[in-house]
């Protein structure tokens, strides 16, 4: 399994309508970061805070510059530390992966998930409850 290569896959995947918080998580946001929070409309992200309308990708996912035209697009998330619960805990599964082409996978991960699967639960042990 290879490093995460920013592909931002995942975010753009995930990053509006189908991704959760915690009520926790809510309320750090509203007392410590209203720059955050001003996005969370009746417990859901993600939300133009002027409009009140659902944003079809997270408003936190930046793309980086590139120093040439030939490179790929790689993704930042500015607010890395406090972001959401769903996004801490991304990935959880090889099928997972898989699924969202991720690029993180190697050939050989995909032939033997089984061990895929606990290289990834070792790599994420630190991001799980």
């Amino acid at each position: 399994m290879q490093n995460c290569n920013q592909c931002g896959k995942c975010c753009t995947k995930y990053g509006a309508a189908d991704l959760a918080t915690n009520q926790q998580e809510i309320e750090l946001w509203a007392l410590f970061n209203p720059d955050i929070f001003q996005y969370v409309k009746n417990d859901a992200l993600w939300f133009d805070p002027k409009t009140g309308e659902q944003l079809t990708q997270c408003p936190f996912l930046v793309l980086s510059s590139k120093k040439n035209s030939q490179e790929k697009n790689k993704y930042t998330c500015s607010i890395y530390h406090d972001r959401p619960q769903d996004c801490r805990h991304y990935p959880s599964l090889i099928s997972e992966m898989i699924n969202d082409d991720c690029e993180m996978l190697e050939p050989i991960d995909v032939q033997n998930t089984f061990k895929a699967q606990q290289t990834l639960n070792i790599l994420m042990i630190d991001s799980r409850t």
